[in-house]
């Protein structure tokens, strides 16, 4: 699933910089904080990777279900 979000550029007398917002749903399922450092990645011109430094734990043990045979 994709959730789209406009890149925004404020232009400055000497500069611009870009902006992209992180849309709230997305941010509050991952658990992100103000103040998070995160990191992007270019993988090629039409991929970026965001990652972060420091993961916090999933508030709630999920049970992985074991692999299912096939026989």
């Amino acid at each position: 699933m994709g959730y789209p979000t406009k890149l925004q550029c404020i232009q400055r007398q000497d500069s611009q910089q870009f902006y992209i917002n992180f849309p709230t749903p997305l941010a509050q399922a991952l658990d992100l904080q103000k103040g998070e450092q995160l990191e992007w990645t270019i993988v090629d011109k039409g991929h970026l990777v965001l990652s972060r430094q420091w993961v916090p734990p999933d508030p709630v043990p999920l049970k992985k279900k074991p692999p299912s045979s096939k026989t």
